[in-house]
């Protein structure tokens, strides 16, 4: 009989039970963030993509496999988290063991739970940032020869597939083209741009897109309500905005948000002004003081403002984003009639409708042109805020600048320079001796090379240009003629360019260059209405007369004749 150890450290000696492990701080190991936590687990929660899951879908059904996915789109739109869910979708097997392809995997049968975890040995992932050369193409190219070992599929997701090299994409083609009937190739990418047409041509190609402001607020929504998170609308609407249409980065930063915020009841209390300050981002009611400093020409205030968002910490870029976004809105609800402007909060609807009656196209263009080139060199300047405070100050003398078709109308009525401008009054013309009227006229008409009215253009322009002329005789509204200004209505739909076309043949007939301009101010009838009016008035006096309506009593069915109509119809042509 062999001693037991203990026998050999004497009689009553006891070690005791080996000390247990040092256990974890409470939720150490269980937490992960909330970008991996809520990572669709089927198609149903894949948001924003519904196109590609309806495709999807009928091929499954229509049993149409393509034998090559690529999916690609902007970070965070669920490229890789597609290709996982494709992989579930065409491995599944059911919780009976016997179903077959489905666009809603069931989640609990053991190829679904494998490749969740990342572990089935049929479905392989390679991230092609690491794995670029040729040897590592030849491992998936001799794989392929062999058939599954418990799967339907033998499924190769290939991540980030354009840093594949030149010699690595030229090894795959022949494959790629013709693999074995049980491998899938999934592709995902974010610059689809650098891979081989080669390879696009033997893949079905998927384009993510970015997903909504809207939808990514539900999506934060439920997260927060699962966590046990309470939200303000506008906090929520600031992240996903933040997000611009990645799902990931919105889920990260609302993980940075919850981390961010103060506790209330025990729990965490996220608020729009504290993920304001996280992000650097410019306050709206701050933005649309700006915006109206600018206005107003007031820069004392406007630097002011500035210098108080500054010491907030927003940044000079987010400052100038915040502008343009303003802009943007109140331009495309001024196109819109309105439209959109539901999305936005009851304050900033408000300033947004005044700004549309006070503010016309070419100011918000300008103003949008000018900003944007302040943009670019705000985000290039060793000094940011310096540059910001100029491109500002450079938006206010712009603001009260008149756009062109005004200038010219104030070089014609003679305003002097620096009168100009939304604020400036336009002093009444001084007006010629009596007797030097008429004479002043006919010198002007003799000299001028502009015809002498919008009748004599268009007739000048049938002679030379009849299509044109013919258009502007027939659909053509007349708004102002103040050669060489020219603005109308077009009142039938003709080509997107014709005031372009007309201002082209107008200098052409005059030799001096013309601002010619569409607009939707109600204008005087078209020339071929007006010979029509008088045309109808005539007629209708010579029915009157006696002896031609007796004549038109004594023969029914006949009709009065204009002798003029074929002129009228010539002069149109």
């Amino acid at each position: 009989m062999t001693d037991s150890p203990d026998d050999d450290l004497g009689p009553g000696f006891d070690l005791g039970e080996p000390p247990a492990p040092k256990a974890a701080p409470s939720g150490a190991s269980g937490y992960r963030v909330l970008a991996r936590a809520y990572r669709p687990q089927t198609f149903a929660e894949l948001i924003g993509q519904e196109a590609m899951v309806r495709t999807l879908a009928n091929a499954i059904k229509r049993d149409r496999l393509p034998h090559a996915f690529l999916m690609t789109g902007v970070r965070g739109v669920g490229k890789t988290s597609t290709a996982r869910l494709i992989a579930k979708a065409l491995n599944c097997i059911g919780p009976d063991g016997q179903g077959g392809p489905t666009i809603d995997p069931c989640g609990v049968c053991e190829p679904c739970t494998a490749i969740a975890e990342g572990r089935h040995i049929d479905v392989v992932e390679m991230d092609a940032a690491s794995h670029t050369g040729v040897d590592d193409v030849r491992e998936i190219i001799e794989a392929v020869r062999y058939s599954t070992v418990s799967a339907r599929f033998k499924i190769y997701i290939i991540d980030e597939v354009h840093m594949l090299s030149r010699n690595a994409f030229n090894a795959l083609l022949k494959t790629l083209e013709e693999p074995p009937e049980h491998v899938k190739f999934l592709f995902a990418t974010t610059e689809v741009n650098k891979v081989p047409i080669t390879v696009l041509s033997r893949c079905q190609r998927f384009d993510l897109r970015r997903i909504p402001v809207e939808l990514l607020v539900g999506n934060f929504r439920m997260i927060c309500e699962k966590e046990g998170v309470d939200v303000e609308e506008d906090a929520l609407r600031l992240i996903a905005t933040a997000a611009e249409g990645s799902a990931r980065d919105g889920q990260s930063i609302l993980d940075q948000a919850i981390a961010h915020a103060a506790t209330a009841e025990g729990r965490p209390h996220v608020k729009a002004d504290q993920v304001r300050e996280m992000l650097g981002l410019s306050d709206r009611g701050a933005t649309r003081r700006l915006f109206d400093h600018i206005l107003d020409g007031d820069s004392a205030a406007l630097l002011t403002t500035l210098g108080e968002q500054e010491s907030l910490g927003v940044e000079p870029l987010a400052t100038v984003n915040a502008l343009l976004e303003l802009i943007h809105a109140v331009t495309t609800a001024k196109a819109g009639r309105g439209v959109g402007l539901d999305r936005h909060a009851e304050a900033e609807r408000l300033a947004i409708e005044t700004w549309m009656g006070q503010l016309s196209f070419p100011v918000l263009h300008r103003l949008w042109q000018l900003l944007l080139k302040g943009h670019a060199e705000v985000a290039a300047a060793a000094r940011p805020h310096a540059a910001c405070e100029m491109a500002l100050l450079r938006l206010i003398h712009a603001a009260s600048m008149p756009d062109p078709l005004e200038l010219a109308r104030m070089i014609k009525d003679g305003v002097p320079a620096g009168q100009g401008g939304p604020s400036a009054t336009t002093p009444a013309p001084v007006a010629p001796p009596a007797g030097e009227t008429a004479a002043m006229t006919a010198e002007s008409a003799s000299t001028s090379p502009f015809p002498v009215d919008f009748a004599t253009l268009v007739a000048a322009l049938i002679d030379r240009f009849p299509r044109l002329g013919a258009e502007m005789h027939d659909y053509v509204s007349l708004v102002r003629y103040a050669p060489p200004v020219l603005e109308f209505r077009i009142l039938q739909p003709l080509d997107a360019d014709f005031p372009r076309q007309i201002a082209a043949a107008l200098k052409d007939l005059t030799g001096e260059p013309w601002m010619v301009n569409s607009t939707d101010a109600p204008g005087e009838p078209s020339l071929r209405e007006q010979q029509m009016a008088v045309r109808n008035a005539r007629m209708a006096a010579l029915s009157a007369e006696p002896v031609v309506a007796a004549a038109l009593e004594a023969f029914p069915g006949s009709q009065l004749v204009d002798p003029d109509q074929d002129q009228i119809w010539s002069e149109r042509r």
